[in-house]
């Protein structure tokens, strides 16, 4: 007899395996799949706990669809969990990798193949879109001029200005942290 824990982990491995084989473009076309397998279906966190694990996972080292996967599947179930999503979220790409260097000449002079990728790529835009719209709705929802300013400043820092994201996110993260500390503070008087 199988128990839960067991189911969990087996389902970890496949949703994990399933995403990272059918989303391409990045990290953050891993957010959208994650609310909908792990939040929308299966309701095993929240909307807000997602947007923390997207924030963890882009400001650790590595890959941030891995990191996110790694996240996801701790926060569901533990330890094992984590190990059982970084592995699935690995092997897709791995696997990809070396299918696509053994037959590096053969793909990049073909020309289907090139014309899908290209069409990826409107996919994997049209996903960042729609993640780039929940994150700032739900900046605005928190009622913060300075997190709804941050936003617009961060565009026009890195578009007109062209200072480099790293810089942004670090100056960006560093106002985030102090507001926070202040924040607390003010409540422990």
């Amino acid at each position: 007899m199988i128990n839960q824990r067991t189911k969990l982990c087996v389902w970890l491995l496949g949703i994990n395996l399933f995403i990272s084989t059918f989303t391409f473009g990045g990290g953050y076309v891993v957010v959208p799949m994650i609310r909908k397998y792990f939040i929308s279906s299966k309701k095993l966190f929240s909307e807000d706990e997602l947007v923390d694990m997207a924030a963890i996972a882009q400001s650790s080292p590595g890959a941030i669809a891995i990191n996110l996967s790694t996240l996801a599947g701790f926060r569901v179930a533990g330890r094992i969990g984590a190990v059982i999503s970084c592995i699935a979220a690995v092997i897709p790409s791995l696997v990809i990798l070396v299918l696509i260097s053994k037959f590096y000449i053969s793909f990049a002079a073909n020309p289907l193949i090139s014309a899908v990728l290209k069409g990826m790529q409107a996919g994997v835009a049209a996903l960042i879109i729609n993640f780039v719209v929940d994150m700032c709705s739900m900046m605005i929802k928190e009622r913060s001029l300075l997190l709804t300013l941050i936003i617009p400043t961060a565009f026009l820092a890195n578009f007109l200005f062209e200072i480099n994201v790293a810089i942004i996110l670090a100056v960006s993260c560093f106002i985030c942290i102090a507001r926070v500390w202040l924040t607390k503070g003010d409540r422990n008087e």
